[in-house]
C-alpha cells in the first residue's frame, strides 16, 4: 500500500508540472493512507521541482506531521495535515499556481464553476484571504474553508484541490485552470467593440 501511494505521488507530481499547472520549484502533492499507529501523509519536498521527483524523494509523516523518512516536507505540510484532519473522506490534496487560476487569484474576479466536476452547489469557486505560505493562519483558513468545498482559491497565492485520491485531486485543479483559461478568454472577448 505504501510503495503505491508513494508512487501515485511521483506521477501525479509529474501530471500537473507537465500540464504547466506548477513550475519551478513551486505547488506540492499529497496522499494519505492509514499506517500500523494511524494516518500517514506521503508528501512532495520542500525545495524540488515536481517534473521528476523520485520514489525515495517523497516523505512520510505521521498525522502530527513528524518525520517517518529522511527529507524535509513541502513547507505546506502544515496545511495538507490540517485538511486531512478535517476531511476524513479525502486521500489526496493538490495545491498548484498555475497561470489563469492564479491570475484570478491575485485579481478581484472569482472564477465561476462550471458543469464537468461535480455538482455545481454554488456560482463561483470560494476563496480565501491571503496568509503567508506555510504559516498555520493559511493552514486553519484552507482547512476551514475545505470542510465543505472541494477546491478553493487561495488569494494572491494559488490553487488547492482535494479528492479521494491523489489522482482525482489532480484532476480538479487541471479542470479549475481549464476554466479559468476558458472564462479569461470571455473577460477579454467581451471587452472588445
Amino acid at each position: 500500500m505504501e510503495r503505491e501511494i508513494v508512487k501515485s505521488v511521483v506521477e501525479m507530481s509529474a501530471y500537473v508540472f507537465e500540464r504547466g499547472l506548477v513550475s519551478g520549484k513551486a505547488g506540492n502533492v499529497s496522499a494519505r493512507f492509514k499506517g500500523e499507529n494511524g494516518d500517514i501523509v506521503a508528501i512532495t519536498p520542500t525545495l524540488k521541482s515536481l517534473a521528476d521527483l523520485k520514489e525515495e524523494d517523497i516523505v512520510l509523516v505521521d498525522e502530527n506531521g513528524k518525520n517517518l523518512t529522511k527529507g524535509k516536507p513541502s513547507s505546506e505540510v502544515i496545511m495538507h495535515l490540517e485538511i486531512y484532519k478535517n476531511r476524513p473522506d479525502v486521500y489526496g490534496i493538490a495545491h498548484t499556481h498555475s497561470p489563469y487560476a492564479t491570475g484570478f487569484a491575485f485579481s478581484n474576479k472569482k472564477i465561476r464553476r462550471l458543469e464537468g466536476f461535480g455538482a455545481i452547489k454554488s456560482e463561483y469557486i470560494k476563496d480565501i484571504e491571503y496568509f503567508k505560505p506555510g504559516s498555520i493562519e493559511l493552514a486553519n483558513a484552507a482547512s476551514e474553508a475545505l470542510k465543505t468545498e472541494d477546491v478553493i482559491v487561495l488569494k494572491n497565492h494559488g490553487v488547492i484541490a482535494t479528492g479521494e485520491t491523489v489522482k482525482e485531486a489532480a484532476a480538479l485543479v487541471e479542470f479549475v485552470e481549464e476554466i479559468a483559461k476558458t472564462q479569461f478568454v470571455t473577460h477579454v472577448l467581451n471587452s472588445i467593440e
